[in-house]
């Protein structure tokens, strides 16, 4: 997997079918634990619902779902479709149901909390992990101002930077860029510069 999609922060929403209320709530998580926790705060939130239903996808492969009590798959299973046609992973997606008194039919419930999960991932906003390299490099002042001004070529970020004896430099980029800076600053350098790669992980610009 080079890059996922996934969610920066908690969000929901909330609509009204045949005087039932439901509210959609997501939140970004990265293991099952995480993603239990939540779903349990929820229920504790909305203790006093009638409902309490989730799905939730894992970047490792990890589904699950539950109708809590609704007809089977009339919940559990249309809220994991719509986060799976979403194309998200490492969210929890709880959608809440305040019984208005009138039956919606097995349809109705499935079109419901379709469209719970739904507006739930619309109010979130989306985030492209990737597949990214930290880079670190020890440099001379005079090399400095080179190293900055190439860095706007790139899908980067600096992390950190250490002014000492030397410059000490962290910066995060996108996998595929990696090799072209490495290449350019060697170059520049005359050697004198060779970024080393310190760390792979998944982040985001």
């Amino acid at each position: 997997m080079q890059e996922y999609t996934t969610i920066h922060n908690r969000a929901e929403d909330e609509f009204v079918e045949r005087k039932s209320q439901f509210i959609g709530h997501i939140a970004p998580v990265e293991t099952e634990q995480q993603a239990l926790d939540f779903i349990n705060e929820i229920k504790q939130k909305h203790r006093d619902a009638t409902h309490n239903t989730y799905a939730y996808i894992l970047r490792n492969g990890v589904k699950r779902y539950s109708d809590d009590g609704e007809p089977q798959g009339t919940a559990g299973v249309p809220m994991l479709d719509c986060i799976e046609k979403e194309g998200l992973v490492d969210v929890a997606v709880v959608v809440t149901r305040y019984f208005g008194g009138i039956l919606l039919g097995a349809g109705g419930l499935v079109r419901a909390y379709s469209h719970g999960a739904k507006i739930a991932v619309d109010a979130a906003e989306r985030k492209l992990m990737t597949t990214c390299v930290v880079l670190g490099m020890e440099l001379d002042y005079s090399f400095y101002g080179k190293i900055n001004y190439i860095l706007p070529n790139y899908i980067c970020r600096v992390e950190s930077t250490d002014f000492g004896a030397v410059v000490n430099m962290k910066v995060l980029f996108k996998a595929d860029q990696c090799e072209r800076f490495i290449k350019e600053v060697t170059e520049l350098s005359a050697a004198l510069v060779v970024p080393q790669k310190l760390e792979e992980r998944f982040d985001f610009f």
